[in-house]
């Protein structure tokens, strides 16, 4: 596929539903609700309208025909312009995320649209077909996939056999020193590079012009089978219907049809005894409750299956596989050799119900909605998330037992200022709210607050965790949603230590590490033991004979 070819004809199609949906509210305000306005203003808007709508349709055709790529056995091609013609150049090993996503206009017409991520920090780090046939999607996929594999199999016969056994090779270089902030004494190790993957070079085989879609010549086929790792069943849309509280929809549709029917009528005293009417009789207010409960319900449950249904999680050596929806399909991968960090999120619910929410950290970006599409099912059971952790990223354990925080820890705590709850006192104070008839409100409403405030430091010290496990480190902390955060030492670029003077005074610190991501992802944890973090400096200085310099 090296031959210069525009975008799909229906990406024409496309852009004009965009054009149209980004226009509607337009549309509706200067042809319905003003349709019959003869004022001045009205009519230029409207002018301006047409002529933007014009130009709109003009910029479509005009992309559309000045637009063309094209993609070879090492690299993507995008040629933009008609006068003057710019070359844009994507080159495979830079492509760390793949992701489809098939909309009901795609599935209508049997397309599908693919987008490629790189790790390139200016506005050309993606590269997006809107609309692409699925077969020409899927040998794009299969082509980087294929590079990328080549690349790194001749990378790796191009090393010795003792760094050949390495986990990763990177330029970076690490700066390890000790600085005194906050009054107290702090160590910040950082490194003057990114820590990355790279290759010394690409492979130089040839390729057979007739069918781009065998393999490089003088290669080592590499196998397409996938592994299932999680599939979704009703048993789990429905339970994460309930979790996800998603049955809640309908009190905004609910608030939001009383507002339309209020504008019926002129007076409001009609649409209120017209309510107080079908709540005269107990029945009819249990009949109507009982349907809105199960309307609501309904809802959830629809939503949630459109949204999660058929969602499979699958992977073989070098890509984790993510495909979700019913409607809408989205299918993205993401590298292995990719992933820095692994985060395991649960809310108070799902505590309850033993769920999780998995997120996988990558080194770049994952586009447009990187939060969702970073992120294993959000419903999975506890330990069958742990399972598949270990399952798609072999180099990864979950290690269940944890140290726990000292009690000092906790007394340290409860004794630090909070000064969101002076600062609202001291507003209560000056206004005294009157509440429910009590003229002093204000200072119930602060006991209040600092009874929440007190609260929720207890529940994060007893959620807070921490472990150094060979290559691994290990943190849990969070009040009422408690995240769990999981890297290697090799994937950790930055570390930092601090002690303020009252934490030196008891024998505490706090830890901050850093990972590459985008934005870059900080974590830390705060009043471990002084000796234990003197191992953590220790355990991450030992991340020398696992990165080296090329």
């Amino acid at each position: 596929m090296t031959d210069l070819k525009r975008h799909h004809a229906l990406s024409l199609l496309w852009s004009l539903g965009n054009l149209i949906k980004n226009n509607f509210a337009f549309v509706l305000f200067l042809f319905v609700f003003r349709g019959k306005s003869d004022s001045t203003w009205i009519f230029y808007a409207r002018l301006i309208f047409y002529i933007g709508i014009s130009l709109g349709l003009v910029s479509i055709v005009w992309k559309w025909f000045a637009t063309r790529y094209s993609a070879d056995e090492k690299a993507i091609h995008i040629y933009t312009g008609a006068f003057s013609r710019t070359r844009r150049t994507i080159p495979y090993t830079k492509v760390q995320n793949v992701s489809r996503r098939t909309s009901f206009f795609h599935r209508l017409f049997g397309v599908t649209s693919i987008r490629f991520e790189t790790g390139i920090k200016d506005g050309d780090a993606s590269f997006q077909l809107q609309v692409v046939s699925i077969a020409e999607a899927e040998q794009l996929e299969k082509q980087v996939t294929r590079h990328l594999s080549e690349v790194q199999a001749q990378a790796g016969e191009e090393l010795p056999d003792d760094e050949a056994s390495r986990n990763e090779l990177s330029r970076d270089q690490e700066l390890i020193g000790t600085q005194d902030q906050a009054g107290g004494n702090s160590m910040e190790i950082e490194k003057s590079s990114e820590v990355g993957s790279r290759v010394s070079s690409e492979a130089n085989n040839t390729v057979d012009d007739k069918d781009t879609g065998k393999l490089l010549k003088g290669t080592t086929p590499v196998p397409d089978q996938r592994v299932v790792h999680y599939r979704s069943t009703r048993r789990d849309v429905l339970k994460a219907s309930f979790t996800s509280l998603s049955f809640l929809v309908l009190i905004p549709i609910l608030g939001s049809l009383y507002s339309t029917v209020k504008d019926f009528f002129p007076d409001e005293t009609v649409t209120e005894s017209l309510v107080l009417s079908w709540l005269d009789s107990w029945w009819v207010t249990g009949l109507i409750i009982l349907i809105l409960i199960l309307l609501s319900i309904g809802l959830g449950i629809a939503r949630t299956f459109i949204k999660y249904g058929d969602f499979q999680i699958t992977s073989d050596d070098k890509r984790i596989y993510i495909t979700k929806g019913m409607l809408e399909k989205t299918s993205f991968s993401i590298q292995k050799d990719r992933v820095q960090a692994v985060k395991i999120t649960q809310s108070p619910m799902k505590r309850m119900l033993r769920l999780a929410e998995v997120e996988l950290t990558t080194a770049g970006s994952l586009g447009e909605s990187g939060q969702e599409m970073n992120s294993l099912y959000p419903f999975l059971p506890v330990n069958e998330a742990y399972r598949i952790i270990e399952e798609i990223l072999p180099s990864y354990h979950v290690t269940e037992e944890m140290h726990k925080l000292p009690r000092v820890a906790l007394w340290l705590r409860l004794l630090r200022p909070s000064w969101f709850w002076v600062i609202a006192t001291g507003v209560l104070a000056y206004f005294q709210p009157v509440l429910v008839g009590l003229e002093q409100a204000w200072w119930i409403l602060s006991l209040l607050l600092l009874l929440w405030i007190v609260t929720s430091r207890l529940i994060n010290f007893h959620h807070t965790r921490y472990v150094l496990n060979d290559q691994f480190i290990q943190f849990r902390s969070g009040a009422l949603t408690s995240t769990l955060f999981i890297s290697k030492r090799e994937k950790v670029i930055e570390i930092k230590i601090t002690r303020h003077p009252l934490q030196r005074k008891l024998g505490l610190a706090s830890i901050h590490t850093v990972n590459r991501a985008k934005p870059v992802m900080h974590h830390h944890v705060h009043d471990i033991p002084d000796d234990v973090a003197g191992t953590f400096q220790m355990w991450y200085m030992g991340r020398s004979n696992e990165v080296h310099t090329r």
